[in-house]
């Protein structure tokens, strides 16, 4: 892959493994001895829980595959949720709670599992990390399995890339109707592969603001995209997110001339008729700004040929592409950006848990 100026960051470096990482995860991960494992539990329901961008994982994934037919409910539930207002999720119910980490060791990760010790201590757990020595990885209690990333996933960079991106991956390959077969992993790793040689020529120049818009799974995909940039320029670059009917609700008056507006878009009708109706009506509205469109067909062309949900993971390399290049060309330290600073750090810390009564 051509050398850039901005292999001098781990982040950059982490964001370019992607198809690699995806590739070889394929080959190497018992996808069909997990799935059977999962279907052993026999569950009503299955909670995806993660704080930031691992709840948005089970954002994605829910809104994906919500419309499966058979098999348990899936729901997405924040461990920033859960940890709050454990009686009111958990009382009375044993889900299977599936929890995403990449240094599983944050305060809601483990504020997660001793709320489940408390309230529902039979309930089986699916912990899936980037980081084998984590509590994630290590800790046991009911009926539990830990699923340990490859190691090049544990992310050095501030910024959850290959973490995030393989993580939902994962997640798909064990919850998507179907078999174990790895052929739609395997193709979201090719699509990776033709698309980052070229993103850094398609972002453009570093925006006042940033949009990110898309339908059903990629509404979410656009939230973590959204959180990239703001992460990345330590806020200097404000953005928002939003669902392709709800932007027109009020959210649109974020829009300036010098907005960079994304749309992750689908192929799917009638949701890919009201994506092309709204990228018709901003350009109009707001010739001043840049809109590029990333799908079957846009400005950056993005095949989906497993459907939208498979797609969340390549559509969001625009965003760690753009978000690396922008806080570069804003001065930042892209690897810390809040260095010096002491307000975020890569791990979420300073959070006290208190004690979960059954």
């Amino acid at each position: 892959m051509m050398t850039q100026p901005q292999d001098k960051w781990a982040t950059w470096r982490e964001i370019m493994a992607q198809p690699d990482i995806w590739r070889d995860w394929a080959a190497a991960c018992d996808f069909a001895g997990h799935r059977a494992w999962v279907a052993a539990q026999d569950v009503e329901e299955v909670w995806f829980t993660g704080a930031g961008t691992s709840a948005y994982i089970g954002d994605i994934v829910v809104a994906g595959l919500e419309a499966q037919r058979g098999g348990p409910r899936l729901r997405s539930v924040p461990s920033t949720d859960l940890v709050a207002r454990p009686q009111d999720y958990l009382r009375g119910r044993a889900p299977l709670v599936v929890s995403f980490g990449r240094s599983g060791n944050s305060s809601e990760s483990v504020g997660t599992l001793d709320a489940l010790d408390a309230l529902s201590p039979g309930a089986p757990r699916l912990n899936i990390t980037c980081n084998g020595d984590s509590v994630l990885a290590t800790r046991g209690g009911a009926e539990t399995r830990a699923l340990v990333l490859p190691e090049a996933t544990h992310d050095s960079g501030f910024a959850m890339t290959s973490s995030f991106s393989t993580m939902l991956l994962t997640a798909l390959m064990l919850f998507a109707d179907g078999t174990a077969d790895p052929a739609p992993l395997r193709r979201a790793a090719a699509e990776a592969a033709r698309l980052l040689p070229v993103l850094p020529d398609a972002v453009g120049a570093a925006p006042g603001r940033a949009v990110f818009l898309g339908t059903g799974p990629l509404a979410f995909a656009a939230r973590e995209s959204a959180l990239k940039v703001m992460e990345l320029s330590a806020g200097a670059i404000p953005c928002l997110w939003d669902s392709i009917l709800g932007f027109r609700h009020g959210p649109k008056s974020f829009v300036t001339d010098d907005t960079h507006i994304v749309v992750l878009a689908g192929a799917e009708a009638p949701g890919a008729a009201y994506e092309a109706d709204l990228i018709r009506e901003l350009r109009a509205q707001f010739p001043k700004s840049r809109v590029t469109v990333i799908g079957p067909g846009g400005d950056i062309d993005l095949a989906q040929p497993d459907g939208p949900v498979w797609a969340a993971a390549p559509s969001v390399l625009f965003a760690q592409v753009a978000s690396v290049l922008w806080a570069e060309a804003l001065g930042r330290n892209v690897d810390d950006p809040f260095a010096g600073q002491g307000t975020l750090t890569r791990v979420v810390s300073g959070v006290t848990l208190y004690e979960v009564r059954g």
